[in-house]
């Protein structure tokens, strides 16, 4: 598949990741938090999840299909001696804190829900540092336009 393809697909995954938790954070959680609407914030998780997690998978894919085309194997990953290698590596530290946090609020926060400003102010803490995160290899994805870092 050609670059150009993979990386307008990348981008439009990411406009539905990076939006999606942008959404939820700017838009949603100062409502919930404000009326402790656990309602809204189970509609919302229940709707977007199927779309999110497709994105998601998405990025993964074209993600490391853009990165073997570039020359960035998997054993070359966190040696930090490349410019491109270390945007990779950099992406992939950052998703795997994001799917540590996408367990923590499954397992942890979302079973256990409830109108307290405790596990509402959880789910928003989760929520920010997932969005913060994709915001983060949004930026960081832009680098390998020059070169990488």
């Amino acid at each position: 598949m050609s670059h150009h393809v993979l990386l307008v697909l990348h981008i439009f995954a990411a406009t539905i990741w990076v939006g999606g938790h942008t959404y939820l954070v700017l838009r949603l959680f100062p409502k919930i938090l404000r009326e402790k609407d656990t309602a809204l914030l189970l509609a919302f998780e229940r709707n977007y999840e199927p779309l999110g997690m497709s994105a998601l998978a998405v990025l993964i894919i074209t993600g490391v299909w853009m990165s073997a085309q570039y020359g960035v194997a998997v054993g070359d990953l966190f040696t930090f001696t490349h410019p491109i290698e270390r945007v990779v590596s950099l992406k992939v530290l950052l998703l795997l804190t994001t799917i540590a946090f996408a367990v923590s609020a499954q397992t942890r926060v979302i079973p256990t829900l409830t109108k307290s400003p405790a596990k509402l102010s959880s789910m928003a803490v989760h929520a920010t540092a997932v969005t913060l995160l994709a915001i983060t290899m949004m930026v960081l994805g832009t680098f390998i336009r020059y070169g990488g870092l």
